[in-house]
């Protein structure tokens, strides 16, 4: 199911975001066409080399033979057909599938559906059907219905509306501007809660602002709303970066908000990063039995109170971790999915490559272990020793 619910993610992505290269399709009489204009809703002009987006309608169960209509297998993903608009900002796509479509168009500076899906209430839903669905409704005052038929061309006029930019500037405490940050947005929802603005996939960011030479950064592309900002210093991925977010606090939860109409530009998002009182916790993580190292798994640290997760890293091959950047205060160390290193492999010959393939025991999992941590300065080499689940435990131990 969970690898189902990323297959899903990825063609939002792909429809939404115009990840996917859909190449112009030549005429096909068994089918149909679509084409028509796109302009700009605040200058009324035509929107140049815009990119518009077909997303077939979801099919509904007809019939008692249909597939379960509560089943992925029962719900496949809908077809979709882009096109980039012309100088005149009119497009045309060719060989359409008969049936009913959601049409919208996409371009910098403009309201992006991937920024305005609130990916964490779409993942957690139980099926394809149910996502594609509710996708629909988080984004239906911006899609336009066209039905697509055989020997015909299907008119359609879109608009593009102007989104709301947040901007602002990141520098350390000591005046120097931060160069390079990388940013992730948090978007309140109707229940109060916060979103994660876009989704960290590709590249593993959520937005693709960075600061540049200057500390300057701006994010586009977004919904009006109300967000907390904040600044990730450049690690390896989002996960792992060390932030600060607006009003200068490392928790998600101190953050302050600014609030953006349709089509403002909401600058002063202003954040300081600290060079002083920031330390390193380091470990290493290993079996209880025997005291190898483990060098799979996820190492988190969590605030004490109420659990919001402060950082998080990967355990290295030979075991250790490291956690950079952590304010002083109480923790929760979470170790969670260690298993032995995967071994390497040796060129197989001929003769052997079959019995060694076949000899290779599958990884021994690890039970998750959490411990309290008081973060008052550096630390250095905590040991975690981790039992092995009772299942996955070889009769030699």
């Amino acid at each position: 199911m969970a690898r189902l619910r990323w297959l899903w993610i990825l063609l939002v992505v792909c429809l939404f975001a115009a990840g996917c290269d859909h190449r112009p399709k030549r005429p096909d009489p068994t089918k149909g066409a679509v084409e028509g204009i796109v302009l700009c809703a605040d200058t009324g002009k035509p929107a140049r080399f815009a990119t518009v987006t077909l997303s077939a309608a979801p099919k509904t169960k007809t019939n008692a033979s249909d597939k379960d209509e509560n089943s992925d297998e029962g719900s496949p993903l809908p077809a979709t057909e882009t096109a980039m608009t012309g100088l005149d900002g009119r497009f045309r796509i060719e060989a359409v599938e008969p049936g009913h479509y959601y049409a919208f168009a996409t371009q910098e500076g403009y309201l992006d559906p991937l920024n305005g899906l609130d990916f964490a209430r779409l993942s957690g839903l139980a099926n394809d059907k149910e996502r594609n669905l509710d996708a629909i409704r988080q984004w239906k005052d911006h899609l336009v219905v066209v039905t697509a038929a055989v020997h015909r061309t299907s008119e359609v006029s879109l608009t593009m509306e102007r989104a709301a930019e947040i901007g602002g500037t990141v520098t350390f405490d000591d005046g120097s501007p931060a160069i390079g940050m990388r940013f992730q947005l948090l978007r309140k929802t109707e229940k109060s809660g916060m979103t994660e603005v876009g989704l960290a996939l590709f590249d593993g960011w959520s937005t693709r602002a960075v600061s540049d030479s200057h500390g300057r950064f701006i994010v586009t592309n977004l919904p009006a709303g109300e967000y907390a900002v904040c600044a990730l210093m450049p690690t390896e991925s989002q996960d792992s970066a060390p932030r600060v977010c607006l009003g200068n606090t490392l928790r998600n939860r101190d953050a302050k908000t600014v609030k953006v109409q349709a089509g403002e530009i909401a600058g002063g998002a202003d954040i300081v990063i600290p060079l002083s009182g920031l330390h390193t916790v380091t470990g290493t993580v290993t079996a209880l039995v025997d005291g190898h190292a483990l060098g799979k798994g996820t190492v988190r640290l969590l605030y004490a109170d109420d659990r919001e997760k402060a950082r998080e890293t990967a355990i290295l091959d030979d075991g250790s971790f490291s956690l950079e950047y952590v304010a002083g205060g109480k923790y929760i160390l979470q170790v969670s999915g260690a298993q032995d290193a995967e071994p390497k492999a040796s060129e197989p010959s001929a003769e052997n490559s079959e019995a060694a393939t076949a000899k290779v025991p599958a990884p021994v999992v690890y039970k998750d272990k959490e411990i309290p941590l008081v973060v008052q300065g550096e630390i250095n080499d905590i040991q975690i020793p981790l039992v092995a689940n009772v299942a996955d435990t070889p009769q030699s131990q």
